[in-house]
């Protein structure tokens, strides 16, 4: 495989990024003296811009097309958003994960009224900071979870208590998500992603219940459910918008949660109609490249980014490794339509995963290279 012009001015792009980045010793420091009552908000605002003009200055001076800022304005990847919500509010130290070699306990989600878009959501202040750092020419790219996660009955145990129809939850969810997309325009967002483990999860259940009809019967229902809102979200959008999807497997302290192959998922996957799906593809738990010839002939226009190099760990993957599994892809999706990024963000929550600053940036600039030896400049 040889460097061609097959490049892109638009987004996702050939060399990409998912999102978060480690949170530097003087966030992690400035979170702590907040949550101590040491500093106040303002104090903690001025740390977090410092260190995301920083991060945004090197993925630019590192040659990214977009730029994220790092997630540094939240603790957990999802949570922050959902609580920020009209009618989302938090439950302290709700919930429990067993991720494969740690357990994480975090706080949850719980109704306290109608879902609706808020105006006042504490992200878009921290959009139009990210935005008015970013380098003339670049992207700033914002990442949001998906409203999968609380279309979940195992994660949100009350909606009965606001809804006596569970198609009007769905409908005020989905319309919360569109009306705050559309606000993100307006500030000038151009690059939204959805980030999704509720895919993976299906993953495993659609699985583990093959022969258990009732059961299967109900996580195929919430795959209907996931595809139905996010095609609300997706729809009458306006056309300079780029908006993609990463599906994780889960991502705590360089663990994971979910395992199994894109398969079970792929029929719904193909009817949503995203620019871009960042998949993770950087060992065996995701499964082998063969599902993504019905997702990509679903979705012919949709650029599928090939998560090859873990975020997990600090050991970088060889280029030749690299290219030879691009090649293996393009077996069933054509070269023009793939692109390259780490699996996964590098701190999905305040934690972090195992490895430093510096091998962080190392694993971002493989991507960029190896994506430049393949597909050209773009």
């Amino acid at each position: 495989m040889t460097a061609s012009t097959l490049t892109t001015t638009k987004a996702p792009f050939r060399y990409d990024l998912v999102g978060s980045l480690l949170r530097p010793a003087a966030l992690k420091q400035a979170h702590s003296d907040f949550e101590a009552g040491k500093i106040d908000q303002a104090q903690l605002e001025t740390v977090q811009h410092q260190e995301i003009k920083r991060v945004v200055e090197k993925q630019a001076a590192l040659g990214f097309k977009d730029v994220t800022d790092g997630e540094f304005s939240r603790r957990w990847w999802h949570l922050d958003f959902l609580w920020g919500l009209t009618g989302v509010n938090k439950v302290p130290k709700g919930n429990h994960y067993g991720f494969k070699g740690e357990a994480l306990t975090s706080d949850d989600v719980t109704l306290v009224g109608k879902v609706a878009y808020n105006p006042e959501h504490p992200f878009f202040k921290a959009f139009q900071y990210l935005k008015s750092v970013t380098p003339k020419g670049i992207v700033p790219k914002q990442t949001i979870p998906s409203p999968s996660l609380i279309i979940r009955d195992n994660l949100v145990h009350n909606v009965t208590d606001f809804y006596d129809n569970r198609q009007d939850y769905l409908d005020d969810l989905a319309k919360a998500y569109h009306e705050t997309v559309l606000h993100f325009y307006e500030l000038g967002a151009r690059y939204i992603q959805l980030d999704d483990t509720s895919w993976a999860y299906l993953i495993e259940q659609l699985n583990d219940t093959k022969d258990k009809p009732a059961e299967h019967a109900k996580y195929e229902k919430w795959g209907e459910e996931f595809t139905t809102v996010l095609q609300a979200i997706l729809q009458d959008l306006p056309q300079d918008l780029t908006v993609t999807t990463h599906i994780c497997r889960g991502n705590f302290h360089s663990t994971f949660l979910f395992t199994g192959g894109y398969a079970p998922v792929i029929k719904y996957l193909k009817q949503l109609p995203y620019a871009g799906f960042f998949l993770e593809y950087d060992n065996e738990r995701s499964g082998d490249f063969s599902p993504l010839a019905e997702l990509h002939a679903g979705q012919p226009n949709s650029r599928l980014v090939l998560g090859l190099v873990t975020s997990k760990t600090p050991e970088l993957e060889t280029e030749a490794t690299l290219k030879q599994r691009i090649q293996e892809a393009t077996k069933y999706v054509p070269l023009e339509n793939l692109a390259l990024s780490t699996q996964c963000g590098f701190a999905s929550t305040a934690e972090g995963n195992k490895l430093t600053e510096a091998q962080q940036w190392a694993k971002l600039t493989l991507v960029k290279k190896v994506a430049t030896a393949v597909w050209g400049q773009a």
